[in-house]
């Protein structure tokens, strides 16, 4: 019974036309920023003098891969929390806003198989917008640059490598995997203040204010030392997966950090529906 429940949540998710705007967003996001690098010569000549200064040939890097990485990252970081929020708000806020929430609730339901099912729903989006977002920028850039091998450049943390062709596309379609994980953090913490008596424009925007907040903080000089503790530390993970040398030990700690993350995000919201006075 969860399958055909979780069958029809998806039905339902998918047949919004507010589910399609992290897509569009993205088609429009990949398309612009590509283009620039395509016909705008100024950052294509930054990246040959900093692969020349290294010693590294940059026709040979100044590639599709290389291209599809620069605009991958400034997009999950600032437009993918904001769609995934944006869906993740809706799921029982929206509910309740509509009128339907008393009528799933007379079904021999529980109100924690309603708000599981929300969340596994919820984990399927993230899933699918994270592939979305990986594969319309390596098509996009396939379409504008030659094949090559793969320039990874993250100063904020630090990361400067290079890859062959092979192993590079590899890095990329695991980076593009793991970002559902943080999609989902993300989705999860707009679904849990969801389950309480709020809209779904005030579930998403409190999702988002706890996003950024942990955020500014993390990113200032004066917490740096504190930068473990927070939330959005952990779910830029993925962003490791670009080090020559993958640091897997810290990999796991943070996905042990967002599995506990998340779990209790899923407790407390559980915990919230359960009290929650649907009848007022």
């Amino acid at each position: 019974m969860i399958y055909y429940q979780l069958r029809n949540e998806l039905w339902k998710m998918f047949g919004k036309k507010r589910t399609y705007i992290g897509f569009g967003a993205f088609m429009m996001a990949h398309a612009t920023i590509l283009l620039l690098f395509r016909f705008w010569k100024g950052p294509r000549l930054d990246m040959a003098r900093r692969l020349e200064l290294l010693g590294f040939a940059s026709e040979k890097f100044i590639s599709n891969l290389t291209m599809a990485v620069a605009v991958l990252i400034p997009v999950a970081l600032l437009l993918m929390p904001l769609y995934v929020a944006l869906v993740g708000g809706d799921l029982l806020a929206k509910e309740a806003e509509d009128g339907t929430l008393r009528m799933l609730l007379a079904r021999p339901i529980s109100r924690f198989r309603l708000a599981l099912v929300k969340w596994l729903a919820g984990l399927l989006f993230s899933f699918v917008l994270a592939l979305a977002l990986g594969g319309l920028g390596a098509a996009f850039a396939s379409c504008l640059f030659p094949t090559g091998g793969l320039f990874a450049f993250l100063p904020m943390d630090n990361i400067f490598s290079v890859f062959d062709a092979a192993e590079g596309w590899d890095r990329y379609a695991i980076v593009t995997l793991m970002l559902s994980v943080s999609a989902a953090s993300i989705m999860g913490l707009a679904l849990m203040f969801s389950c309480f008596n709020v809209k779904p424009a005030a579930a998403t925007i409190l999702a988002l204010s706890f996003f950024l907040t942990s955020r500014i903080i993390q990113e200032l000089p004066y917490f740096h030392d504190l930068q473990h503790w927070f939330p959005t530390y952990h779910m830029g993970f993925w962003m490791w997966l670009f080090e020559q040398r993958i640091p897997w030990a810290q990999i796991v700690q943070s996905l042990s950090y967002l599995f506990g993350f998340n779990l209790t995000l899923l407790i407390i919201g559980c915990v919230g529906f359960q009290v929650r006075d649907i009848k007022s």
